[in-house]
């Protein structure tokens, strides 16, 4: 890949998209106990994607998965049969980028969120994904396995602004980055960045990621911001999300003015096996004409949804249950990849 960082663009998810990865759920991951669950999840995902894009599925059988999709318009899947640790392709799929024209899938090392769990298969599903031949030969592949990164920890305005938690990026277990100044000197080397707005408070219950920023906030436009407000004094959350939001209230544009903000209520505690878990509407997924948003069967759903629908005035906002997904502590966005225009 070219090292001239001006013709670098990490683009923004708003942009046009022409597929979205899912690593399915099978019997060898955690989701075991729950798998006819959250398989209804993950179809209903799938039937949303292909009626606007293509959908790229990895899994462990091919014929086990279209037994489970039924009467679908196959001709918009692409399936690709690799092992998998789990399921979670935001962070172990391929972040993809523009050279110039020429579009490359970045591979970056994926290690269980700082090594809290086993991730051997899923760290390979990116370099299997481009050896199989599924991007042709106008994608370029980049081995970036000397740094760990995650799709769900960056947030990009594809106009050069990223945003992160230094919960995450700082992490011990990922790098040995020392501080912020030295992680937004490998950001802007390798993605062209101008500008890194960092948030250092915020944090969910039960949250594996060490706060990815897409559990807590979003670009929508490159003015626009949605962030999840907690907004009850006795929510163990409060005092964090409050400091947050004075973060997102001092980030400013390139152009020095500061963003449109649109609150995302804080989703109705859920709880499995004693456990809080980190339901958040923040975690939805922008595809092309739509938005797939994460639903709890929560009075708080539709108070969300009225807040995408603000955010995404042209864009149909489509819930989905994600009540299976947050039992292992994920959403909707963290089980989905997409690649942009002129990746297929």
């Amino acid at each position: 890949m070219k090292q001239n960082s001006n013709y670098i663009k990490l683009p923004a998810e708003w942009e046009p998209q022409s597929a979205v990865l899912l690593t399915w759920p099978h019997s060898n991951t955690d989701w075991a106990s729950a798998l006819d669950e959250v398989i209804l999840c993950y179809t209903a995902i799938a039937k949303e994607i292909i009626k606007r894009e293509r959908l790229v599925i990895v899994c462990p059988c091919i014929e086990e998965v279209k037994t489970m999709l039924g009467d679908v318009n196959y001709s918009r899947i692409i399936f690709r049969e690799f092992r998998s640790n789990d399921t979670w392709a935001r962070d172990h799929g391929p972040v993809s980028v523009l050279v110039g024209d020429n579009p490359y899938i970045l591979d970056f090392t994926f290690n269980g969120w700082g090594l809290k769990f086993p991730a051997n298969y899923d760290n390979q599903i990116t370099s299997q994904l481009y050896r199989s031949g599924l991007f042709g030969s106008a994608v370029g592949y980049q081995n970036m396995m000397h740094l760990v990164l995650e799709g769900g920890s960056i947030e990009s305005d594809g106009e050069g602004i990223l945003m992160t938690t230094s919960k995450c990026l700082l992490s011990p277990n990922r790098n040995e980055y020392q501080d912020e100044a030295e992680v937004e000197y490998y950001m802007k080397r390798i993605f062209n960045i101008q500008k890194i707005l960092w948030l250092r408070n915020g944090y969910l219950a039960g949250d594996d990621t060490d706060s990815h920023i897409d559990t807590l906030a979003r670009f929508c436009n490159k003015e626009t911001i949605v962030y999840v407000k907690c907004t009850d004094t006795n929510d163990e959350h409060f005092t964090e999300l409050a400091l947050m939001e004075k973060e997102i209230k001092r980030f400013r544009t390139l152009e020095g003015k500061p963003y449109h903000l649109i609150e995302l209520p804080m989703a109705e505690a859920v709880y499995w096996e004693g456990e809080r878990l980190p339901a958040t509407y923040a975690n939805f997924l922008i595809i092309n004409d739509a938005i797939l948003m994460p639903v709890y069967n929560s009075g708080s759903d539709e108070i969300a949804k009225t807040a995408l629908q603000k955010a995404f005035p042209d864009r149909e906002i489509v819930g989905i249950n994600c009540l299976p997904l947050i039992k292992q502590h994920g959403s909707l966005h963290c089980v989905t990849m997409q690649f942009p225009e002129r990746f297929f």
